[in-house]
Formats: structure tokens, sequence, C-alpha cells
């Protein structure tokens, strides 16, 4: 299978990491699984897996706590898997620089999807190491010569609305929270001026989107951020 990984999965539960590894191994990926903290840190070095899915509600550390030791030590795609249903914990995920956000209970189909997108959007990267265009529906997004085309046709962006979409382009499929957009496109003392985020997405939905009060292509994850669906 040309989508296959290595899979590290970080989780307490006994029942829900035997769920994820029959999940995972049914979609040909090889699986390696860790109960807590140390050991997934241990794993992480032994095994350089591609995907790591990581639970927050660890015995031994929060989640939370590992998501920087992991972006440090490995350039796997970092999908957390919690319960945890709080904006905030999402949004603070995602700042540390966790890749996605899975609430459970999860459907596993839908899982299995965002690590096909991650690992397709990773071996890209890896090929070409920041893809010079994007095409997301009927929109083409050049960020070699920062030209977006709807339709084959130049559209005319404001430089804010471009620097947004560029963003959102360099990582697609990918949520990217409020304060990381802020901080690369206003500069970090902008970061609580969410105003500006949301005026620069409307901009971006009224020139770009079929039907922009029912956007497709750049997507709201509510109170977290945005993501530029591929």
């Amino acid at each position: 299978m040309s989508q296959a990984a290595k899979i590290l999965v970080v989780e307490d539960d006994a029942h829900i990491r035997r769920l994820l590894k029959a999940t995972m191994q049914r979609a040909g990926h090889d699986v390696v699984e860790a109960a807590d903290a140390r050991q997934a840190l241990a794993l992480l070095d032994i095994e350089h897996p591609d995907v790591v899915l990581l639970d927050l509600g660890l015995p031994d550390r929060d989640g939370l706590e590992l998501i920087e030791p992991i972006r440090l030590r490995s350039t796997a795609t970092l999908i957390v898997v919690s319960a945890r249903e709080d904006s905030a914990e999402k949004v603070t995920a995602l700042d540390l620089g966790a890749d996605d956000y899975v609430t459970k209970p999860f459907d596993t189909e839908e899982l299995l999807a965002r690590i096909r997108t991650a690992l397709r959007h990773q071996r890209l990267a890896q090929t070409d190491n920041q893809a010079a265009v994007v095409d997301v529906g009927r929109v083409r997004i050049d960020l070699e010569h920062r030209r977006v085309l709807r339709d084959g046709e130049q559209i005319h962006l404001t430089p804010k609305e471009y620097s947004v979409l560029a963003e959102l382009a360099r990582r697609p499929d990918r949520v990217l929270s409020h304060v990381q957009l802020l901080k690369s496109v206003w500069g970090p003392a902008q970061t609580e001026r969410v105003e500006y985020l949301r005026i620069a997405i409307r901009g971006l939905r009224q020139k770009l989107e079929v039907d922009p009060s029912q956007p497709r292509l750049i997507v709201n994850e509510l109170a977290v951020g945005y993501r530029l669906r591929s």
C-alpha cells in the first residue's frame, strides 16, 4: 500500500488502544503502542514513526506536555485523539505544535482519512520541500509568484488576505489556530485581535468561495481556527 506508514499510538486505555491498533492495521499500517508518556518518548526515538496518535489523559504526564518534546525530536505528523472537548484545550494543542485534533468518541473512517491526508502532504513536502502551487477546488494558489486564480482568472487579494491564504495553503487540511495565523500575518503583538483575522477570512470567502455563506474551501473550526480543505 503506497500510503502505509508506521504509527505510534499513545493511549492509556487498553480498549481504545486495541481499537486504534486494529483499525490502523486493517488499513495496512504498522503500529507500535505506548501506554504512558515515558514509553511514548522511548518508542519515538527507537521506532521513528510517521504518525503519532496522542491521547492527552496519560497516567504519568499530561499529553499537552508531550507535544513540544515530540516536535523537537521527530518530524512525525502529530494528531491528538482526546476526550477533552474544550476549545481552549484544542487551541493549546495546536499552538504547541499538534497537526490536528480529533475528539473522542471518533469515527474510525474519518480518522483514517485524516491520516491519509496528513501522509500525502508529508510525502509531498519531503519530495518538494514546499509545494509551489496548491490547488483547492476551482482555486489555484501560486505561492512562488504570489498569485491566486479562480477558474483560470486572476483574483486580486489584499496583502493581508493573501498572507492568510498562503499560511493556510502551506498546511492544507491542517487546522491553524487564530493565534498561529495572527502571529504569522500580523505579528506577535496582535495575537488577540481576532477581528483582523475574521475580516480577512470574510474577504477571502467573498472572492474565492462559490457560496460565501456556505464556505467549502476555508472552513471554520469553532472557537479554534481555520482549515483550508483540499
